[in-house]
């Protein structure tokens, strides 16, 4: 779960530039929270839950989040098309240091750091 101050920028984040689809979104106005499920699949279970708080506008990331992860089929077209989109890559794709494994960072409207590992 991610706490966002924009709700909506988050979710077009999540749904046009990482291709997410949003599976359902519900106000809970006796908490003063929305909480939006967002996954690959619109009929598999939600791997990814955003969380708005109504009376809160900014969070600290803090310094024991480290990113979210998310496995893609092509690291490097996927990059492009984010980066066509508008999106932060923080990291360009190639090799991990001293791996064969290929990688890349973008970074979601809230400062939240997002690796993108290319599948095998």
């Amino acid at each position: 779960m991610l706490r966002v101050s924009n709700l909506d920028e988050s979710i077009k984040f999540y749904v046009d530039i990482l291709k997410l689809k949003l599976v359902r979104k519900s106000d809970y106005p006796h908490g003063k929270f929305t909480l939006a499920f967002l996954s690959y699949d619109i009929n598999e279970e939600p791997f990814l839950e955003l969380t708005y708080n109504w009376e809160t506008d900014n969070y600290n990331l803090g310094n024991g989040f480290g990113h979210i992860a998310i496995g893609v089929d092509d690291l490097y077209s996927t990059c492009e098309e984010i980066t066509k989109k508008g999106g932060k890559i923080t990291r360009e794709p190639g090799p991990m240091k001293g791996s064969k494994s290929l990688l890349a960072f973008v970074e979601d409207p809230n400062g939240y750091k997002i690796e993108l590992l290319q599948r095998t």
